[in-house]
């Protein structure tokens, strides 16, 4: 047993309650995380301070109580730093100048170590956050799934059709291969750096898995993060990978590799992903964030999710990020029934 009971979760181990986080939960809904970011500038900004970075990546251990820690940054700061101009837009999201077309464009961009070793600040972010991390807390290190990535290079930004994508992926897809390739092996070595820098466990986010229909998901999404898995698992057996593929309900029974959590979206049932992963994987999530909004939605929530896993190889989280408007002793009150609930 570690000291960290996140990790022990993690692995299947039996632990003293069911271990709670929350994805984003270093973010908008807390009044502290404003402050920073209104001092940082722009959005970019905070990403690329990592003294910023490590204090709102520590805020919600502070204030709310999960336990465990995810380091503050993007997915985006990847194609970024393979040389993908990026910005922020208030009320439109992230919008890349030059996304890619052709071949030529993939070419341009720099792949392997030397995007890798560009990221520096969120391996500083790292270091800085394990200097003043609780011993008992694990820090959770992340990335965007291959594909997910790929998404906004291509498209530019976020979509609600993916078309442009997806045009490619029936009408050239030899070119969004070489896309995802190029992303994978500069994932593979963020993800080593991280690990390096002081994360105790990965997770790959895939959000926009849904955007594939399942007979193609495997081949143009899954097996790139199983590849990452594989590169990180035969270096670092020792560290919990999590998935999060956002609904993929109809691929649950392709679901393979040996990674360790599988994070379930809140449109999956819980029960099914139990009947149908649960003797493989440990499952992480899946409250439908729109509960936080009511305490007694909440409580009923823990405690039917608490019924249907026994206590058992489970992991609390929301099924996709906490929203920005829920008010903070909502977000206590979660983490607080998620212990109340689960203790054995």
């Amino acid at each position: 047993m570690s000291n960290k009971i996140f990790i022990d979760a993690c692995l299947g181990k039996e632990t003293p309650y069911t271990p709670v986080w929350m994805m984003r939960q270093a973010g908008r809904y807390l009044p502290q995380y404003q402050k920073v970011r209104q001092s940082a500038g722009d959005f970019l900004n905070l990403c690329h301070d990592p003294k910023k970075a490590c204090e709102v990546s520590l805020q919600p251990v502070d204030i709310v109580g999960v336990d465990a820690c995810i380091m503050f940054s993007d997915i985006l700061v990847v194609p970024n730093e393979m040389g993908m101009e990026l910005s922020f837009i208030k009320g439109e999201g992230p919008k890349f100048s030059a996304p890619i077309a052709f071949e030529s464009d993939l070419d341009k961009l720099l792949g392997g170590d030397e995007a890798a070793s560009k990221i520096t600040y969120v391996y500083e972010t790292i270091r800085l956050i394990k200097e003043q991390l609780a011993e008992d807390k694990a820090l959770i290190g992340f990335t965007g799934s291959p594909w997910t990535l790929a998404t906004y290079m291509i498209e530019g930004q976020g979509s609600k059709t993916y078309n442009i994508c997806k045009k490619m992926m029936y009408t050239n897809p030899q070119l969004l291969h070489k896309i995802l390739t190029k992303i994978t092996e500069v994932v593979k070595l963020y993800m080593e750096k991280q690990i390096q820098s002081g994360i105790d466990v990965v997770q790959i986010f895939d959000s926009w898995a849904a955007a594939i229909e399942p007979s193609k998901y495997d081949e143009f999404s899954w097996k790139y993060m199983i590849e990452i898995v594989d590169y990180l698992k035969e270096k670092y057996p020792h560290i919990p990978v999590i998935l999060f593929p956002k609904g993929v309900v109809g691929f649950l029974d392709k679901v393979y590799g040996n990674f360790d959590v599988f994070g379930v979206d809140w449109s999956t049932p819980m029960a099914m992903a139990k009947e149908k992963l649960g003797d493989r994987y440990v499952l992480q999530g899946n409250m439908e964030p729109c509960r936080l909004y009511s305490k007694e939605a909440t409580t009923e929530s823990v405690e039917a999710l608490n019924i249907i896993m026994e206590g058992k190889r489970h992991i609390f989280n929301l099924g996709h990020g906490i929203l920005p408007d829920v008010p903070v002793d909502h977000a206590k009150h979660f983490i607080s029934e998620c212990h109340r609930v689960s203790a054995k």
